[in-house]
């Protein structure tokens, strides 16, 4: 686990020592050890640099690595878990040598033998860059999920890359200027999914991508790594699926637990880091280590169910319980470590957790991907409800209904009950397909943005990049997860929180053989009339008390609504001065200070639209003025 950096320049950088400054920048990523390459060729100048955080062959994995003829160089960032399966391969059918144990030596290995079509059998969350001296390229690719983050500027005078955006801003003369499709992204979305970044100019790399770019010409072509899945009988029965989904999991955790350094996991008590922590326990020698983060507000604490799940494994469980106060301090740390705007709050106990966890174990295994994979989210219900909804009442007395209820269903606190779903459901109906996007859209409708964003920043249908296709099917709301929310917020979150506090977290239902089987299997597989994972619970229920993987979990919440009343107010109102408003040029300043202030005034809970304000303007204000 590391952080990477790179560029190739027409002229020499700004900067003489620039691929050293942008690995410092990202130490916490890496710090038990740097590297850095320079280079001249075919008239460019060439940095690759990285910062290690040593988990696999911790003697003799250092980076930069070369191949034996030194035409081929790599720093990479993450891990390949069938690293050492690839590696008899490789010893067995074309005699391979190897120096190290690591998994970086694999993968210049296999890209020697195979190319890029070596990608493809690369199973890990991964972004790495490889020089090619001989062919004049550089190949910079991301995993399949994108766990791991990689962005890239392109101009016409060169290419520079990295694992965080703090590390390109260096590179630039100036500050790029706000990407107004990323901006109304950001706003609908709470996050900012890829290809956008908050900079114009400045893209994501795709998940399960690669980009080639010619060092002498400067072109370059973004490709899609093509992965050969295995078919499935379109006829398997339950019972067959459960035994392959028990089997897939458990290879899975066993294959994401390989470490040279201790490693435990995050214990929420739902039902995928329950699964998660039991399988490790069972492949363990030892008791393992489990950790979870409770709250003293008594809504958003479910800290019991973990220590139920501790005590049938028999783990080591360390509980954190922590009040407002406890994330005062770290919150200007944590939302500008993400470098662009990014408004899920779960992120602040998610690197409290992790910097909890440090103080013991180095690798985490996390439940991260249970949801999309297995389809577990309140969400995938609006698929029948929409459906069933929109054939019984018109349009018209839906938007009767729909105003009402908002009336009605509006709440004052934070409390995220029934009411605010019931409001949340009714505001995500559709008569033109377009309800699952409603839904998604935690903070404003792309009706509503007119109403925040002014006029010559707005762009409203930037959402429409993403809509490919119409979505009908629970596969289809998976699919779309995984591109949007799983790569732009879930995994976001837990790479920078946990990477903030040097400690590498892995997700074993982010598999791609896994994502593969259950997308071929009959969504009534995956829910079960109003079962949610029905498919994942009866492989492993055996194990559990009775009754125990259908208790229903609340999620990562924090009270963030209630913060920005109390510790956070006047922080938050200095953001709504209409000086300020003014001067920044980006809102409606009479919407914007109407919806703030009713919500600290009470009269509403603006809690998701507020809070997303909030962060973009402590972005705002720390990386733009």
């Amino acid at each position: 686990m590391c952080g990477i950096n790179g560029y190739v320049l027409c002229s020499e950088p700004n900067r003489s020592d620039l691929v050293s400054l942008m690995n410092d920048k990202i130490i916490h990523r890496g710090p038990d050890d740097d590297g850095v390459y320079r280079d001249l060729i075919r008239g460019k100048h060439i940095g690759l640099g990285m910062r290690r955080l040593s988990i696999i062959d911790l003697s003799t994995g250092k980076q930069p690595m070369f191949s034996e003829d030194k035409s081929l160089v790599i720093v990479f960032n993450g891990e390949i878990y069938n690293y050492q399966y690839l590696k008899r391969e490789l010893q067995l059918e074309h005699k391979v040598k190897f120096n190290s144990t690591s998994d970086t030596e694999v993968i210049i290995k296999m890209y020697e033998i195979y190319g890029v079509e070596s990608f493809s059998r690369l199973d890990g969350m991964f972004a790495f860059s490889i020089l090619d001296k001989k062919l004049g390229k550089i190949f910079i690719a991301r995993d399949f999920f994108g766990e791991k983050p990689l962005y890239y500027s392109k101009t016409n005078t060169g290419l520079v890359w990295g694992s965080e955006l703090k590390s390109l801003m260096l590179s630039f003369e100036t500050k790029p200027k706000i990407n107004k499709e990323a901006l109304s992204l950001y706003f609908q979305l709470t996050y900012i999914p890829a290809p956008y970044t908050i900079y114009e100019g400045v893209q994501k790399l795709l998940p399960n991508h690669y980009l080639e770019f010619d060092i002498e010409t400067l072109d370059s072509s973004e490709n899609v790594i093509l992965n050969a899945h295995k078919t499935y009988s379109d006829k398997i029965n339950f019972s067959r699926a459960t035994k392959i989904t028990h089997d897939l999991v458990m290879g899975s955790v066993n294959s994401r637990s390989i470490s040279d350094v201790p490693i435990g996991t995050f214990l929420s008590g739902g039902v995928d880091s329950s699964i998660v922590s039991l399988a490790l326990s069972k492949i363990s020698s030892t008791p393992i280590d489990t950790f979870s983060m409770g709250f003293d507000k008594k809504a958003f604490d479910e800290t019991d169910k973990s220590r139920v799940i501790s005590k049938l494994i028999g783990s080591n469980h360390h509980e954190f319980i922590v009040s407002a106060n406890d994330l005062k301090n770290d919150i200007d740390a944590v939302l500008s470590n993400f470098d662009e705007p990014f408004a899920d709050s779960s992120a602040l106990p998610t690197f409290l957790v992790s910097k909890l966890t440090q103080q013991h174990v180095k690798v985490a295994l996390t439940g991260d991907g249970g949801d999309e994979v297995f389809g577990g989210y309140n969400k995938y219900y609006m698929g029948k409800l929409n459906n069933k909804y929109t054939s019984i009442i018109p349009v018209n007395t839906h938007k009767f209904i729909s105003s009402t209820a908002n009336k009605i269903f509006n709440t004052k606190d934070d409390d995220r009950g029934i009411r605010f779903k019931l409001n949340r459901a009714l505001k995500a109906i559709d008569y033109d397909n377009e309800f699952y996007y409603n839904i998604v859209s935690l903070g404003f409708q792309k009706n509503e943005l007119a109403s925040l964003i002014k006029s010559d920043m707005l762009k409203a249908s930037s959402l429409d990049y993403y809509k490919k296709d119409k979505c009908y099917t629970l596969r289809d709301f998976r699919n779309i997860d995984k591109n949007l929310s799983l790569e732009g917020d879930m995994l976001v979150k837990i790479d920078r929180t946990s990477m903030l506090s040097s400690i590498e977290c892995r997700a074993p239902f982010l598999n791609k053989e896994l994502w593969n089987f259950t997308n071929q299997l009959p969504d009534s597989y995956l829910m079960k009339g109003w079962s949610k994972k029905h498919l994942l619970k009866e492989s492993f229920k055996q194990y559990f008390p009775d009754g125990f993987l259908n208790k229903s979990k609340q999620g990562f919440g924090v009270p963030v609504g209630d913060w920005l009343r109390s510790i956070l107010k006047d922080e938050l109102k200095s953001y709504i001065e209409v000086k300020f408003l003014t001067d920044q040029d980006l809102f409606n300043v009479e919407f914007t200070r109407r919806m703030v202030l009713n919500h600290i005034e009470g009269k509403v809970d603006n809690t998701f639209r507020v809070w997303t304000f909030f962060c973009f303007q402590k972005w705002y204000l720390k990386l733009i003025l």
